[in-house]
Protein backbone atom coordinates (compact mmCIF):
# COMPACT_ATOMS: atom_id res chain seq x y z
CA UNK A 1 0.00 0.00 0.00
CA UNK A 2 1.74 3.16 -0.89
CA UNK A 3 -1.01 5.54 -0.76
CA UNK A 4 -3.12 7.32 2.50
CA UNK A 5 -6.27 5.44 0.83
CA UNK A 6 -7.65 1.78 0.38
CA UNK A 7 -8.87 0.61 -2.66
CA UNK A 8 -12.43 0.05 -3.07
CA UNK A 9 -12.57 -3.32 -3.28
CA UNK A 10 -14.33 -5.46 -5.71
CA UNK A 11 -15.77 -9.10 -5.84
CA UNK A 12 -14.07 -11.50 -7.14
CA UNK A 13 -14.93 -14.87 -5.80
CA UNK A 14 -17.54 -15.31 -3.05
CA UNK A 15 -15.72 -14.65 0.06
CA UNK A 16 -13.10 -12.90 -1.35
CA UNK A 17 -12.55 -9.23 -1.75
CA UNK A 18 -9.48 -8.19 -3.73
CA UNK A 19 -7.83 -4.58 -3.75
CA UNK A 20 -4.73 -2.83 -4.71
CA UNK A 21 -0.74 -2.71 -4.25
CA UNK A 22 -0.16 -5.95 -2.94
CA UNK A 23 -3.25 -5.60 -0.13
CA UNK A 24 -5.83 -8.76 -0.07
CA UNK A 25 -8.95 -8.74 1.50
CA UNK A 26 -11.20 -12.09 2.75
CA UNK A 27 -14.36 -12.00 4.17
CA UNK A 28 -16.70 -14.85 5.59
CA UNK A 29 -18.37 -16.92 8.72
CA UNK A 30 -17.69 -13.80 10.65
CA UNK A 31 -14.25 -13.06 10.64
CA UNK A 32 -12.81 -10.65 8.07
CA UNK A 33 -8.88 -11.09 6.88
CA UNK A 34 -6.60 -8.70 5.54
CA UNK A 35 -2.85 -9.42 4.22
CA UNK A 36 -1.18 -6.07 3.18
CA UNK A 37 2.55 -4.97 3.34
CA UNK A 38 3.73 -2.50 5.82
CA UNK A 39 4.23 1.44 5.10
CA UNK A 40 6.46 2.96 7.84
CA UNK A 41 3.35 4.58 9.53
CA UNK A 42 0.14 3.47 9.56
CA UNK A 43 -2.94 3.56 11.46
CA UNK A 44 -4.91 0.58 12.48
CA UNK A 45 -8.47 1.04 14.25
CA UNK A 46 -10.21 3.94 14.78
CA UNK A 47 -13.71 2.17 14.00
CA UNK A 48 -12.62 0.49 10.66
CA UNK A 49 -13.92 -2.75 10.78
CA UNK A 50 -14.14 -4.04 7.70
CA UNK A 51 -11.34 -5.31 6.08
CA UNK A 52 -10.53 -2.98 3.13
CA UNK A 53 -10.45 -0.08 5.52
CA UNK A 54 -8.97 -1.98 8.51
CA UNK A 55 -5.57 -0.05 8.10
CA UNK A 56 -4.28 3.32 6.38
CA UNK A 57 -0.79 4.69 5.89
CA UNK A 58 -0.02 7.86 7.51
CA UNK A 59 2.36 10.95 5.73
CA UNK A 60 5.42 11.75 7.94
CA UNK A 61 3.32 14.86 8.79
CA UNK A 62 0.64 13.06 10.53
CA UNK A 63 1.15 12.78 14.55
CA UNK A 64 -0.96 9.75 14.40
CA UNK A 65 -3.63 8.77 17.26
CA UNK A 66 -3.61 5.98 20.08
CA UNK A 67 -1.32 3.50 21.29
CA UNK A 68 1.80 3.17 19.23
CA UNK A 69 3.18 -0.06 18.32
CA UNK A 70 6.80 -0.99 16.98
CA UNK A 71 8.40 -3.29 15.21
CA UNK A 72 11.87 -2.92 14.22
CA UNK A 73 12.40 -6.09 12.11
CA UNK A 74 10.74 -7.45 9.02
CA UNK A 75 8.60 -10.28 9.07
CA UNK A 76 4.99 -11.39 9.76
CA UNK A 77 2.92 -9.44 12.59
CA UNK A 78 -0.51 -10.61 13.26
CA UNK A 79 -3.20 -8.46 14.79
CA UNK A 80 -6.44 -9.77 15.91
CA UNK A 81 -9.37 -6.69 15.92
CA UNK A 82 -12.42 -7.09 17.91
CA UNK A 83 -15.45 -4.92 16.44
CA UNK A 84 -18.52 -4.30 18.50
CA UNK A 85 -16.12 -3.42 21.88
CA UNK A 86 -16.58 0.55 22.21
CA UNK A 87 -19.31 1.46 19.73
CA UNK A 88 -18.56 2.59 15.93
CA UNK A 89 -20.08 4.13 13.42
CA UNK A 90 -22.26 3.37 10.09
CA UNK A 91 -19.19 3.60 7.95
CA UNK A 92 -17.08 0.93 9.21
CA UNK A 93 -19.72 -1.18 11.48
CA UNK A 94 -20.44 -1.11 15.34
CA UNK A 95 -23.65 0.42 17.40
CA UNK A 96 -23.00 3.43 17.86
CA UNK A 97 -24.49 5.28 15.19
CA UNK A 98 -24.04 7.89 13.12
CA UNK A 99 -20.82 9.83 14.82
CA UNK A 100 -20.64 6.90 17.67
CA UNK A 101 -17.35 7.62 19.93
CA UNK A 102 -15.13 5.31 21.07
CA UNK A 103 -15.57 4.09 24.89
CA UNK A 104 -13.12 3.96 27.58
CA UNK A 105 -11.51 0.50 26.69
CA UNK A 106 -8.39 2.47 25.46
CA UNK A 107 -6.23 5.65 24.96
CA UNK A 108 -7.22 7.32 21.74
CA UNK A 109 -4.95 10.77 21.99
CA UNK A 110 -1.83 11.52 20.08
CA UNK A 111 0.59 10.05 22.83
CA UNK A 112 -0.55 6.65 23.76
CA UNK A 113 1.65 4.09 24.91
CA UNK A 114 4.44 2.04 23.29
CA UNK A 115 4.39 -1.60 22.61
CA UNK A 116 7.13 -3.02 20.84
CA UNK A 117 6.33 -6.41 18.85
CA UNK A 118 8.45 -8.88 16.90
CA UNK A 119 7.99 -11.09 14.24
CA UNK A 120 5.29 -14.16 14.46
CA UNK A 121 3.74 -11.99 17.69
CA UNK A 122 -0.09 -11.87 17.80
CA UNK A 123 -1.85 -8.60 19.09
CA UNK A 124 -5.56 -8.44 19.97
CA UNK A 125 -6.50 -4.53 20.04
CA UNK A 126 -9.62 -3.09 20.28
CA UNK A 127 -11.01 -2.00 16.54
CA UNK A 128 -12.87 0.71 17.57
CA UNK A 129 -9.89 2.70 18.65
CA UNK A 130 -7.04 4.19 16.67
CA UNK A 131 -3.57 2.29 16.98
CA UNK A 132 -0.50 4.30 15.53
CA UNK A 133 2.10 1.57 13.58
CA UNK A 134 5.56 2.27 13.11
CA UNK A 135 7.31 -0.46 11.07
CA UNK A 136 10.09 -1.32 9.12
CA UNK A 137 10.82 -2.19 5.34
CA UNK A 138 9.20 -6.31 4.96
CA UNK A 139 6.77 -6.21 7.82
CA UNK A 140 3.28 -8.14 6.61
CA UNK A 141 0.24 -7.20 8.73
CA UNK A 142 -2.47 -10.15 8.61
CA UNK A 143 -4.86 -8.59 9.87
CA UNK A 144 -8.22 -11.00 11.09
CA UNK A 145 -11.54 -8.95 12.26
CA UNK A 146 -14.33 -10.44 13.89
CA UNK A 147 -16.84 -9.65 16.86
CA UNK A 148 -15.53 -9.99 20.43
CA UNK A 149 -18.17 -11.94 21.43
CA UNK A 150 -17.32 -15.33 19.19
CA UNK A 151 -14.32 -15.15 21.30
CA UNK A 152 -16.24 -14.63 24.73
CA UNK A 153 -14.97 -11.43 25.50
CA UNK A 154 -17.13 -8.99 27.31
CA UNK A 155 -16.38 -5.04 27.51
CA UNK A 156 -14.88 -5.40 31.06
CA UNK A 157 -12.67 -8.17 29.87
CA UNK A 158 -10.87 -5.87 27.01
CA UNK A 159 -8.24 -4.00 28.97
CA UNK A 160 -6.91 -7.63 29.93
CA UNK A 161 -7.34 -9.41 26.20
CA UNK A 162 -5.86 -6.02 24.77
CA UNK A 163 -3.06 -5.36 27.23
CA UNK A 164 0.37 -7.39 26.03
CA UNK A 165 0.81 -9.20 22.67
CA UNK A 166 0.86 -12.94 22.35
CA UNK A 167 4.80 -13.94 21.88
CA UNK A 168 5.29 -15.60 18.45
CA UNK A 169 8.09 -17.62 20.65
CA UNK A 170 5.60 -18.61 23.18
CA UNK A 171 4.45 -22.18 23.83
CA UNK A 172 1.15 -20.92 22.52
CA UNK A 173 2.13 -18.38 20.29
CA UNK A 174 4.78 -20.96 18.32
CA UNK A 175 2.09 -23.11 17.53
CA UNK A 176 -0.66 -20.44 16.58
CA UNK A 177 1.08 -17.57 14.74
CA UNK A 178 2.14 -20.28 11.60
CA UNK A 179 -1.20 -21.18 11.66
CA UNK A 180 -2.64 -17.85 11.25
CA UNK A 181 0.04 -16.72 8.67
CA UNK A 182 -0.43 -19.39 6.15
CA UNK A 183 -4.61 -19.09 6.56
CA UNK A 184 -4.06 -15.57 5.99
CA UNK A 185 -2.46 -16.12 2.61
CA UNK A 186 -4.32 -19.19 1.87
CA UNK A 187 -7.73 -18.16 1.82
CA UNK A 188 -7.60 -15.10 -0.41
CA UNK A 189 -6.68 -17.98 -3.50
CA UNK A 190 -8.80 -21.07 -1.85
CA UNK A 191 -12.18 -22.23 -3.39
CA UNK A 192 -14.61 -20.48 -1.01
CA UNK A 193 -15.60 -23.89 0.75
CA UNK A 194 -12.03 -24.47 1.79
CA UNK A 195 -11.70 -20.83 2.83
CA UNK A 196 -14.45 -21.02 5.56
CA UNK A 197 -14.06 -24.30 6.83
CA UNK A 198 -10.11 -23.00 7.78
CA UNK A 199 -11.43 -20.08 8.87
CA UNK A 200 -13.98 -21.47 11.48
CA UNK A 201 -11.03 -23.49 12.65
CA UNK A 202 -9.13 -20.07 13.15
CA UNK A 203 -12.24 -19.16 15.20
CA UNK A 204 -11.71 -21.78 17.37
CA UNK A 205 -8.13 -21.28 17.91
CA UNK A 206 -7.94 -17.64 18.96
CA UNK A 207 -11.14 -18.42 21.26
CA UNK A 208 -8.26 -21.45 22.79
CA UNK A 209 -5.87 -18.37 22.79
CA UNK A 210 -7.81 -16.36 24.21
CA UNK A 211 -8.58 -18.64 27.06
CA UNK A 212 -5.34 -19.64 27.85
CA UNK A 213 -3.18 -16.97 27.43
CA UNK A 214 -5.60 -13.97 28.93
CA UNK A 215 -7.26 -16.17 31.53
CA UNK A 216 -8.47 -14.39 34.59
CA UNK A 217 -7.28 -14.99 38.05
CA UNK A 218 -8.74 -18.38 39.05
CA UNK A 219 -11.03 -17.03 41.03
CA UNK A 220 -13.23 -15.42 38.35
CA UNK A 221 -12.48 -18.17 35.92
CA UNK A 222 -15.93 -19.10 34.01
CA UNK A 223 -16.97 -22.66 34.59
CA UNK A 224 -18.14 -25.43 31.97
CA UNK A 225 -21.83 -23.36 31.83
CA UNK A 226 -19.53 -20.60 30.01
CA UNK A 227 -17.40 -22.59 27.37
CA UNK A 228 -20.84 -24.19 26.04
CA UNK A 229 -22.03 -20.89 25.67
CA UNK A 230 -18.93 -20.52 23.78
CA UNK A 231 -19.16 -23.04 21.41
CA UNK A 232 -22.91 -22.44 21.13
CA UNK A 233 -22.63 -18.93 20.02
CA UNK A 234 -19.75 -19.78 17.39
CA UNK A 235 -22.46 -22.61 16.01
CA UNK A 236 -24.97 -19.87 15.71
CA UNK A 237 -22.61 -17.54 13.66
CA UNK A 238 -21.68 -20.45 11.81
CA UNK A 239 -25.05 -20.67 10.77
CA UNK A 240 -26.95 -17.12 10.81
CA UNK A 241 -27.86 -17.63 7.38
CA UNK A 242 -29.79 -20.63 7.54
CA UNK A 243 -33.64 -19.35 8.49
CA UNK A 244 -34.63 -22.40 10.09
CA UNK A 245 -31.82 -21.95 13.21
CA UNK A 246 -34.41 -22.48 16.15
CA UNK A 247 -33.69 -23.00 19.77
CA UNK A 248 -34.97 -26.21 19.47
CA UNK A 249 -32.01 -27.38 16.65
CA UNK A 250 -29.40 -24.98 18.55
CA UNK A 251 -30.14 -27.75 21.77
CA UNK A 252 -30.04 -30.66 19.77
CA UNK A 253 -26.81 -29.75 18.05
CA UNK A 254 -25.39 -29.46 21.67
CA UNK A 255 -26.94 -31.90 23.45
CA UNK A 256 -28.70 -30.18 26.07
CA UNK A 257 -32.52 -29.27 26.22
CA UNK A 258 -34.41 -25.91 24.91
CA UNK A 259 -35.12 -25.15 28.97
CA UNK A 260 -30.95 -25.21 29.65
CA UNK A 261 -30.38 -23.53 26.82
CA UNK A 262 -32.70 -20.43 27.11
CA UNK A 263 -30.70 -20.53 31.15
CA UNK A 264 -27.39 -19.97 29.27
CA UNK A 265 -28.62 -16.61 27.91
CA UNK A 266 -30.60 -15.23 30.39
CA UNK A 267 -28.09 -15.57 32.91
CA UNK A 268 -26.17 -13.06 30.37
CA UNK A 269 -28.68 -10.73 29.97
CA UNK A 270 -30.50 -12.06 27.15
CA UNK A 271 -32.34 -14.57 24.45
CA UNK A 272 -31.72 -16.99 22.00
CA UNK A 273 -33.64 -15.06 20.23
CA UNK A 274 -32.49 -11.63 20.69
CA UNK A 275 -28.76 -13.01 20.17
CA UNK A 276 -29.61 -14.41 17.58
CA UNK A 277 -30.84 -11.62 15.52
CA UNK A 278 -28.33 -9.08 16.94
CA UNK A 279 -25.68 -10.82 15.58
CA UNK A 280 -27.50 -11.79 11.87
CA UNK A 281 -28.66 -7.60 12.48
CA UNK A 282 -24.52 -7.04 12.71
CA UNK A 283 -23.70 -9.07 9.62
CA UNK A 284 -26.27 -7.32 7.51
CA UNK A 285 -24.81 -3.90 8.75
CA UNK A 286 -21.24 -4.63 7.70
CA UNK A 287 -21.96 -6.30 4.35
CA UNK A 288 -24.77 -3.63 3.42
CA UNK A 289 -21.72 -1.08 2.93
CA UNK A 290 -19.23 -3.94 1.71
CA UNK A 291 -22.28 -4.54 -0.85
CA UNK A 292 -23.11 -1.21 -2.11
CA UNK A 293 -23.98 -1.45 -5.64
CA UNK A 294 -23.73 -5.24 -6.02
CA UNK A 295 -26.40 -6.53 -4.08
CA UNK A 296 -30.28 -5.27 -3.07
CA UNK A 297 -30.89 -4.79 0.26
CA UNK A 298 -33.23 -7.89 0.40
CA UNK A 299 -30.58 -10.06 -1.06
CA UNK A 300 -28.33 -9.23 2.18
CA UNK A 301 -31.31 -9.21 4.20
CA UNK A 302 -32.10 -13.21 2.81
CA UNK A 303 -28.32 -14.22 2.87
CA UNK A 304 -28.70 -13.83 7.13
CA UNK A 305 -31.31 -15.29 7.63
CA UNK A 306 -34.02 -12.83 7.25
CA UNK A 307 -36.74 -14.19 4.77
CA UNK A 308 -38.80 -10.91 5.53
CA UNK A 309 -37.86 -7.72 3.99
CA UNK A 310 -40.41 -5.56 5.82
CA UNK A 311 -39.72 -7.23 8.94
CA UNK A 312 -35.29 -6.81 8.53
CA UNK A 313 -36.19 -3.08 7.87
CA UNK A 314 -38.34 -2.75 11.06
CA UNK A 315 -36.06 -4.43 13.40
CA UNK A 316 -32.61 -2.55 11.58
CA UNK A 317 -34.48 0.63 11.98
CA UNK A 318 -35.56 -0.21 15.52
CA UNK A 319 -32.21 -1.10 16.98
CA UNK A 320 -29.95 1.52 14.50
CA UNK A 321 -32.04 4.30 14.56
CA UNK A 322 -32.27 4.35 10.65
CA UNK A 323 -33.65 2.41 7.72
CA UNK A 324 -31.01 0.27 6.00
CA UNK A 325 -30.98 2.28 3.07
CA UNK A 326 -30.43 5.71 5.02
CA UNK A 327 -27.24 3.14 6.53
CA UNK A 328 -25.81 2.74 3.07
CA UNK A 329 -26.16 6.64 2.58
CA UNK A 330 -24.57 7.23 5.31
CA UNK A 331 -21.54 5.24 4.84
CA UNK A 332 -20.81 6.73 1.27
Amino acid sequence: MGSGRTAEPREETPGTVAGSEGARYWTSVGLDIAVVDAAPRMSLGDGRSDPATAVSVLSDQSPGRGPRLVANDPGDYHFVGLRGASGGSPRHGGHGGPGGSAGPAGPAGPAGPKTLLRPGDILFYDAELPHLLLLPAGARLKIFLLPRQLLGVGKHDLRRVTATPVRGASRLGSLVSPFLSELAEMVTSAAPAVGETVARNALDLLATLVMEQHAPPPADMADARRALLLRIQRFVTHHLSDPDLSPEAIARAHHISVRYLHKLFRDEGTTVGRWIRGRRLEECQRELVLARGRQTIAAVARRWGFISPTHFSRVFRATYGMSPSEWQGAAS
